[in-house]
């Protein structure tokens, strides 16, 4: 077919397997969209539609569309894929890039503790930009650092999959509660008053501050409903504990089991607090393994309360510290809501064990 005027273009006629290629790109939802474009262009030429009519229907230049189709007729598919574009050629080899990450990973500076950009750049040679350029390729952040703290309980798996167990499948006629004690919080007053809010400029407070005591809060959250029980006490010792579950005691059913997830904190185990609960055969405790706190539900809620109240919180005296934990509290408990746990106790130990795994073999040099 010929353009009404100029000159005669050649017809575009295409093979079954370059169709079936074409229209597949077409399809597919993870392809580049000038590749896209490209397919769609040279489908209609070959369904012998002229390149304006062409252009016009999928919104491109006609000069777009003689490009393409002369590019295919010339070198059919391949005609398709980008050109190399000039540019300048690289001037660092692999083996330089791998020494430089070999360096990052196996050294340290004399002076300090891990490499930065501008301390390796002198180091190798290489410009700033270049070291930049190479770590950020590889994911190489030597400015960070992460701790973590594995759990040598003995009893880890068992004490996992008894808590989570009661997460996901509590037992009927019982009460699931998460306690534990978030001791020593201070009241804390600013040297001087807090500069509010501004359009355009963030509340602004002194960085030194004054002390105005201390005071331990503690809590049990019922992880079927999110209701919190709580109460501040001057320590935390077993006596003030053994206090708590008295007061956890004259708010529960007394129909009812109460199953206690709790650390294992020396005050949770004097023979005062086993003597309160064995004289109670309907209660009954779980505790989490060592170094595992982050299977306590309440921390997470401890950790709310932190954000949200203590963080930024000015308080002149204990008192004033201990209403405002109250007051968080009682608006919590008119509409609380219970925090859901997703991960089975199967998925958790299997993410231990990966995670031990790429420790050793980190350990060995094989990473």
């Amino acid at each position: 077919m010929a353009n009404a005027i100029g000159r005669p273009t050649k017809p575009v006629v295409l093979e079954a397997e370059e169709r079936e290629y074409l229209e597949r790109q077409v399809r597919r939802r993870r392809v580049s969209r000038s590749m896209s474009e490209r397919c769609r262009i040279i489908l209609r030429c070959a369904d012998g539609i002229q390149s304006k009519v062409v252009a016009a229907e999928l919104g491109v230049h006609e000069h777009t569309v003689g490009k393409w189709r002369r590019r295919f007729l010339k070198d059919r598919i391949e005609g398709l894929l980008d050109e190399a574009r000039p540019g300048r050629p690289r001037t660092i080899a692999d083996d330089q890039v791998a020494a430089v990450i070999e360096r990052t990973l196996r050294s340290k500076p004399d002076d300090a503790t891990h490499w930065s950009i501008r301390s390796m750049a002198g180091a190798t040679g290489f410009s700033h930009t270049t070291i930049r350029r190479i770590w950020a390729a590889f994911g190489l952040q030597p400015h960070r650092s992460e701790t973590f703290k594995l759990s040598s309980d003995p009893l880890f798996v068992d004490k996992v999959r008894d808590i989570v167990g009661l997460y996901l499948s509590p037992p009927n006629r019982a009460l699931v509660l998460s306690v534990d004690e978030k001791s020593q919080i201070q009241a804390l007053d600013r040297e001087q008053p807090v500069l509010p809010m501004m359009p355009g400029m963030p509340e602004r407070r002194t960085h030194s501050y004054v002390r105005h005591g201390t005071t331990s809060l503690f809590a049990a959250l019922d992880i079927a409903s999110g209701f919190v029980i709580g109460k501040c006490y001057k320590r935390h010792r077993a006596a003030e504990f053994l206090d708590f579950l008295k007061q956890i005691d004259a708010q529960v059913p007394p129909d009812l089991d109460v199953h206690i997830i709790m650390d294992n904190y020396a005050t949770h185990k004097t023979a005062l607090v086993r003597t309160w609960l064995a004289r109670r055969p309907h209660y009954h405790v779980h505790f989490t393994p060592t170094s595992a706190s982050w299977i306590n539900q309440v921390e997470r809620w401890f950790a709310e309360l932190t954000r949200k109240q203590l963080k930024r919180g000015v308080h002149t005296s204990t008192s004033e510290l201990e209403q405002d934990i109250r007051t968080f509290i009682e608006r919590h408990n008119e509409n609380p809501k219970p925090y859901r746990w997703t991960k089975s106790a199967d998925e958790i130990l299997a993410s231990v064990k990966r995670f031990c795994q790429t420790a050793e073999r980190t350990l060995c040099g094989e990473l």
